[in-house]
């Protein structure tokens, strides 16, 4: 995992206005290995690890080095080793910060974050200049290997002093870490000496960057590419969802997929979007690992980043599973789903929803839309239809994102579990459907702009014989217009309009508002024809 490449390749983007500035996307390079040391201090995480960090929030950087000092320290010699303004370079710095933040730990998946950096240390730490050793705990630099050169981003030379003449001294201690980190401290000191620092009250951004559009934000909320599957009680392929950066990487999935489930493959749902990364670590190992969960009926594994999370009803068989995927995909974290944390999911899930709409910006694309408001998890009580009002305040903001953006029509599907006859389902998840269009038009939404349609269970995204997956498969997703419905609906809708057939089960879209169905066919939600 090349955690740098992977942060100058999505953050950067997001920070710097000139995209094309090398000495500004260096700087940001080399402060990115500093703030992932950081981040790698358990105890410095810890103070942040359960708030929300918005992606906006210059104050982080702040929080993250609480010493004025230190953050003095960081801007100025950054800015004086790259040749950017000072000022420009706290700003740079303050920006950049929440936005790595949550690139970080969207890269460590569920693994602890500083577990994960110290895991990785050796993919950022010869970006760590020797100065940094005075801003860093102790914790952030104790678990590099003996004999490791903690360097410059662009320089294997010691930091200098343009009026110092000790750079021979300085080498001549290069072979004894400890010594180093003693010198570069005195160094450091010396140089706070003989410069002004920066007022810990100097602003913190500029004024061209105070105005930077939250539609450039949004460059830096790319996800990492995922494959989530499950098997059925006869190992068939039940569920399949891929989301990724490319269709280089979608057609690399997809052959994997066919080469061990056959037509069944065909199943699969697939997001292409750059929204995603276009890498997936675990897609040179799928002919090893697919065969694995194939052979295990109602189990489910999801893929994202370097993490692989199975689950499956019987203990004994869950743990085989984890040990059979850890010897296939030795680089891989595998782990096996824990309990269903419910109140845990839903706020999560209503956290990610509101960071998800934070990273619009103006004139959204309509996926986008419908993407982040899929995120939140709509629980609805048992056989109820009634929106909790947890979620009120996003489709509150939904509703004004609906109106602002011209020719907007989204697709509002219910899906279910299986622990329900077909028809009860398939009324139900209509239902919710519309409870929730119901809900948007009130709050100003033209009806004519929202769609609905009752999946029942038929589309499951993962097992249905755990908690956790019937968890899963209760869902209300929106979809723009036909986008990524199955194909045997997809004759049903076009750009212009849809009609939600209100007696699905009969196979055919008669029906027409208020119910006009062909007699022969039975009426609303009548099974029995």
């Amino acid at each position: 995992m090349d955690i740098i490449n992977h942060l100058t390749r999505t953050v950067s983007p997001a920070v710097v206005e000139d995209g094309g500035n090398p000495a500004k996307k260096n700087l940001l390079e080399q402060f990115y290995a500093i703030f992932a040391a950081r981040l790698s201090d358990s105890e410095t995480f810890n103070r942040f690890s359960n708030e929300n960090i918005a992606r906006d929030d210059n104050a982080f950087y702040d929080r993250v080095w609480t010493e004025g000092a230190h953050r003095d320290q960081i801007s100025r010699e950054l800015a004086n080793k790259h040749g950017v303004d000072a000022t420009e370079s706290r700003g740079l710095i303050a920006m950049a910060a929440p936005l790595a933040f949550h690139e970080i730990k969207s890269l460590a998946g569920s693994t602890p974050v500083p577990i994960f950096l110290s895991d990785n240390l050796n993919s950022y730490q010869h970006h760590i200049p020797a100065w940094a050793a005075t801003v860093l705990p102790a914790s952030a630099l104790v678990a590099a290997p003996a004999g490791a050169h903690i360097s410059d981003t662009v320089s294997t030379a010691p930091l200098q002093h343009e009026e110092d003449k000790s750079g021979s001294f300085m080498k001549a201690l290069l072979p004894i870490i400890g010594l180093i980190i003693l010198g570069a401290l005195a160094w450091a000191l010396l140089r706070g000496c003989q410069e002004n620092p920066e007022p810990v009250a100097t602003p913190i951004a500029t004024t061209q960057e105070e105005t930077q559009s939250d539609e450039q934000l949004a460059v830096a909320a790319v996800e990492p590419a995922s494959l989530r599957i499950a098997t059925g009680e006869t190992n068939e392929l039940y569920a399949c969802r891929l989301s990724v950066g490319d269709e280089t990487l979608q057609t690399n999935v997809m052959n994997a997929l066919t080469g061990v489930f056959g037509d069944e493959a065909n199943k699969c749902r697939a997001d292409v979007d750059d929204n995603f990364a276009v890498d997936m670590p675990a897609s040179a190992q799928l002919a090893t690992i697919l065969p694995i969960i194939k052979n295990v009926p109602n189990a489910s594994m999801i893929i994202k980043g370097d993490n692989i999370t199975v689950n499956a009803p019987d203990k004994a068989v869950l743990d085989k599973l984890v040990a059979d995927l850890q010897a296939a995909a030795p680089a891989m974290r595998v782990q096996a789903e824990g309990p269903l944390d419910l109140q845990g999911e839903i706020d999560d899930s209503l956290a990610a929803a509101d960071v998800a709409m934070n990273n619009l910006g103006e004139n959204p694309d309509p996926r986008d839309v419908a993407r982040a408001l899929s995120i939140q998890v709509i629980n609805f009580q048992v056989d109820k239809a009634v929106i909790p009002e947890v979620n009120k305040a996003v489709l509150d903001r939904a509703a004004k994102i609906i109106n602002e953006v011209p020719d907007m029509k989204l697709m509002i599907i219910g899906h279910t579990d299986s622990q329900a006859s077909d028809s009860y389902n398939m009324e139900l998840s209509l239902e919710r459907a519309e409870s929730v269009k119901e809900y948007l038009v009130s709050q100003g939404v033209d009806a004519s702009k929202l769609d609905t349609k009752g999946m029942g269970e038929s589309e499951p995204i993962a097992d249905n014989s755990t908690e956790q997956g019937r968890f899963r498969n209760r869902r209300i997703e929106f979809l723009v217009n036909n986008e990524g419905i199955g194909s045997d609906d997809s004759a049903m809708m076009d750009n212009e309009s849809f009609d939600p057939d209100l007696n699905p089960l009969d196979k055919n879209n008669d029906d027409v508002l208020p119910d006009g169905d062909d007699a022969t066919q039975g009426t609303a939600i009548d099974p029995t024809n």
